[in-house]
């Protein structure tokens, strides 16, 4: 039976969901604040934790954020009143792997706590590594051996994504749509080659053999060296 925390102040919302999750057989637990969840969750070791953005005692961010440091994995559902593009992306870079704003249809809720569950495990990782590149997602730091490399935030996003694609060949159309989110490729842009250019610079440092490829008129590889 999967096991769910749910953090919320909200009785009437709290009650919604709890009534709904357990008709459908999940096994679900309910703290009424931050402190209280932040204890249950090291404590109960839920399968996927549900937290509200705004919570008395301690903030939601603030519980995902101490479960991270703690290397807990769990995959984590923020919910929110607050919809705003950064309110959104601060819940995601606490550590939180969906956001869902309210108000909002419980059916949705199951569908993406559903989702998650789905994910293989290793996107649950907390660092990656290819060779000697290190990318810690929870610090959000990266090292090539003992060199520290300072990334933007999309510089970032790129680096997660070629090291979970490590030796495969990426596609321009591919890095639009899955780092910048784009739903159709532009006739013409050079925006993937601007940021890759810039991280090429940051990885591969003078002396260094090469770890990002480009591969002329298809796209780009990130690879080990020999």
């Amino acid at each position: 039976m999967t096991k769910v925390l749910l953090i919320e102040d909200d009785g009437g919302t709290a009650e919604e969901i709890v009534a709904e999750l357990s008709e459908l057989g999940f096994e679900i637990e309910w703290a009424a604040n931050g402190i209280d969840g932040l204890d249950k969750a090291r404590t109960t070791h839920p399968d996927v934790l549900v937290v509200d953005r705004m919570l008395p005692g301690m903030d939601g961010l603030a519980v995902i954020e101490a479960l991270r440091k703690d290397q807990v994995g769990t995959p984590v559902v923020v919910l929110s009143a607050l919809g705003a593009v950064d309110e959104r992306v601060r819940g995601l870079r606490s550590g939180g792997d969906d956001y869902l704003t309210k108000p909002f249809a419980v059916v949705e809720l199951i569908a993406r706590i559903e989702a998650l569950l789905r994910r293989p495990t290793d996107s649950r990782e907390t660092t990656l590594r290819v060779g000697p590149l290190e990318l810690d997602l929870i610090e959000r730091t990266a090292r090539r051996d003992e060199r520290d490399i300072e990334l933007l935030p999309r510089e970032f996003r790129l680096l997660e994504y070629m090291m979970r694609r490590s030796g495969q060949l990426l596609t321009r159309a591919m890095l639009l749509e899955e780092v910048w989110n784009y739903k159709f490729v532009p006739a013409t842009t050079n925006l993937v080659d601007v940021h890759m250019g810039r991280l090429r610079h940051k990885i591969d440092g003078p002396g260094e053999p090469q770890m990002i490829h480009n591969v002329r008129g298809s796209g780009f590889i990130l690879r080990a060296h020999q």
